[in-house]
């Protein structure tokens, strides 16, 4: 028997797919471009369960919201952890 070490296709596709989120990290956006009751793009998954995308409820300082994500609770991020959409 001999074991099968090649990656499958779908390993390849989602490593690009971070790839690119992480290209859009160092945009320009800034702070004050974020609104309460907005979605946005979380950069990093609080777990691996946890939507890919936050609602906006308040401002907690000039770089860190408190966030709503389906399937994990609140959380509290800074504005370099996701992107407006």
């Amino acid at each position: 028997m001999k074991l099968d070490l090649s990656r499958p296709d779908y390993a390849i596709e989602a490593l690009c797919h971070n790839l690119d989120w992480s290209i859009k990290s160092f945009s320009t956006e800034s702070p004050e471009d974020f609104q309460a009751y907005s979605w946005v793009k979380l950069l990093e998954l609080p777990n691996p369960y946890s939507f890919d995308e936050a609602l906006l409820l308040c401002q907690v300082s000039q770089q860190e919201w408190l966030v709503w994500i389906p399937d994990h609770g609140e959380a509290q991020l800074h504005v370099s952890q996701f992107l407006s959409n």
